[in-house]
């Protein structure tokens, strides 16, 4: 059994690279060879190609690492495996924002273009018999119409466009970029760059968060979920005032955001102003109808506020 399994799956293998090739020729994205010759090379020991890539990429991130520390972190002895969610993780705590791309050929191309190797997840296998590997993608070759991967035991593996792209879209096209402090994306991508910055500002990396919230005024100027995250981060600081401006400036913009009316209240709360907080919260909740999602939360915000204006 185990004689035809390992048969059908190298026959797998040999049917999807003879399928033809998909995507845009490397030609069309580069006109000239493309290599980040810099990025740093660990050899991927079996099942270790999760905490080689992610090392990889960390490093040529400034983050000083090697595979053999993120073991703990990120590698599953009972999947012999890393899964996306714990590299992310073990991104977060050393100080990037694990961005995810666009899934398309462009968004790699960019990030190459930009000096940043990819991570990418790909599928060797088959659908039936899948055989998933992470490697980085450090390069584009337009004469050979292929891309230059760290992958495995191999410092430099050129692979054909084809191949790539049908493994790497059994992931779903599954790539990630290490971002600094206020570092953005190649792409022009604000609502996958927020994404990944709320979840950093979930798991506690205020100044990590509040960098690229920043960052994202500055290339997007009036983007409301920046400005949002902005006075969250001054209210968890204890900050209230700081935070009331950027509420304030929310609702100079849109005077019925009930989001912002609700935070400016709490906001105002905490500086120790109670009455002008029940008032704008009063405000929100004429606003929202019976059976509005935010309706309990503004309730709650106006019970807590209602003890320090009848003292």
């Amino acid at each position: 059994m185990r004689r035809r399994q390992r048969l059908a799956l190298c026959l797998g293998v040999l049917a999807l690279a003879g399928c033809a090739a998909p995507g845009v020729p490397v030609a069309e994205m580069a006109s000239a060879p493309l290599e980040l010759e810099g990025t740093p090379f660990f050899p991927q020991e079996r099942y270790q190609c999760g905490p080689a890539a992610l090392a990889t990429v960390l490093s040529a991130s400034g983050v000083t690492v090697a595979p053999a520390a993120l073991v703990d972190e990120v590698f599953l002895p009972g999947r012999q495996g890393s899964l996306q969610a714990e590299l992310i993780a073990a991104a977060r705590r050393r100080g990037r924002v694990p961005y995810r791309l666009p899934p398309s050929q462009e968004a790699l191309a960019a990030e190459l273009a930009a000096g940043r190797p990819v991570l990418v997840l790909q599928n060797l296998g088959v659908s039936a018999f899948p055989r998933w590997h992470y490697a980085v993608v450090v390069g584009m070759d337009p004469a050979r119409d292929a891309y230059v991967l760290r992958s495995g035991t191999e410092r430099r593996r050129v692979t054909g466009r084809g191949l790539f792209l049908r493994t790497w879209s059994r992931s779903g096209n599954w790539g990630l970029v290490m971002l600094g402090p206020g570092e953005l994306p190649a792409a022009d991508d604000a609502g996958g760059y927020l994404r990944a910055l709320t979840a950093v500002e979930a798991t506690g990396g205020l100044g990590l968060a509040e960098a690229g919230y920043r960052a994202v005024l500055g290339r997007w100027p009036g983007n409301r979920l920046a400005r949002l995250g902005l006075g969250n981060i001054a209210l968890a600081r204890g900050e209230p005032r700081e935070a009331a401006s950027h509420y304030r400036a929310l609702l100079d913009d849109d005077p019925d955001d009930l989001v912002a009316l609700n935070n400016l209240a709490e906001a105002l709360g905490r500086a120790g102003r109670p009455a002008e907080a029940l008032r704008f919260v009063e405000r929100a909740l004429a606003a929202a109808p019976a059976g509005h999602p935010l309706r309990p939360l503004l309730e709650q915000t106006r019970n807590d506020l209602l003890p320090a204006v009848q003292d």
